[in-house]
This record gives structure tokens, C-alpha cells and sequence, in this order.
């Protein structure tokens, strides 16, 4: 599946007339296999372990240029860091107000709720929605369980 996504997203650049040098291809590669939600610098150091030829600017640009072309969104995180996420399958995200963790949240019905979201907002404000990113926030089991929120960890997995 990251193969196809890979070419489809390939194949959307070179139609936009974007130029696929070998480094933009590894970090597009990178985004798409890796459901982290890196930073920049997480990408770099991870990236630079194989290919030392990678640096900062070129991690940064061609984020920058990925969420333009809506591949990858940013997410801001509590801690004031920007991570990525590679927006292939539209889904959602619940993010750990404790320890900053972010979740993708995968439903077949975000497709319905985000169309919802983009009707009420053009109704409401005569907005052309281009897109919607949702972000809910929460504290993680793992923080529920430091915290005395919940029960034992066994019972939240």
C-alpha cells in the first residue's frame, strides 16, 4: 500500500511540474512509511543515519513544499514544536494534553463528518472549504495511568 501511495503521490507532483530529486524522494518515502508524527529534526536524524547528504534545509523545504501540495499536514504540538503527518487517507488525531502524543485516529466515518464540517462552515460563513483537519484533544492512556486517572494500565489497552 505505501508503494502505491508512493507512485500516486509522484505521479501528482510530476504533473504539477515539481522537480523529484532523489533526497525530496526519500523524505516524501519517509512521511508516507513512518506514522510518527516527526519533527524536522526527527526526520533529519533519522534520515541522515543512511544518506549524510540530507541536511536541514532540504528536510525543511520540502515539508514546506509536501504540505503546500496537501500531502502532509502540519500539527502544532503543546510543546510548540510543528510535527508532520502525511495526509494519504484522510483521518483524524487526538493529541495527549500531558505528554504531547499525537494519535492518528482512523473511522470510516471522518469522510461523512468532515463533508459535514465543510457544509455547516459554507453555510455559515460562505467559506469554499479546501480541506479540514481535526485535531481532539485528551490525555493518553499511558498519562491516565501515571496520573491515578484510571484503573491499572492492563484495563486501558
Amino acid at each position: 500500500m505505501a508503494e502505491a501511495e508512493f507512485d500516486r503521490a509522484l505521479n501528482r507532483l510530476k504533473e504539477n511540474r515539481v522537480r523529484l530529486t532523489p533526497q525530496r524522494k526519500i523524505i516524501l518515502n519517509y512521511l508516507i512509511t513512518h506514522h510518527t508524527h516527526p519533527t524536522v529534526e526527527m526526520i533529519l536524524d533519522d534520515l541522515q543515519k543512511h544518506d549524510d547528504s540530507i541536511s536541514l534545509a532540504t528536510v525543511y523545504n520540502t515539508v514546506k513544499l509536501l504540505v503546500n501540495y496537501n500531502f502532509v499536514i502540519e500539527l502544532k504540538n503543546g510543546d510548540g514544536s510543528t510535527h508532520y503527518d502525511y495526509f494519504g487517507h484522510p483521518h483524524y488525531h487526538v493529541v495527549c494534553d500531558n505528554c504531547g502524543k499525537i494519535t492518528d485516529v482512523m473511522d470510516d466515518e471522518f469522510y461523512d463528518i468532515a463533508k459535514e464540517l465543510a457544509r455547516v462552515t459554507r453555510k455559515n460563513t460562505n467559506y469554499l472549504v479546501t480541506r479540514s483537519d481535526v485535531e481532539v484533544h485528551g490525555i493518553c492512556p499511558d498519562c491516565q495511568y501515571k496520573l491515578g486517572l484510571n484503573g491499572n494500565k492492563e484495563e486501558l489497552n
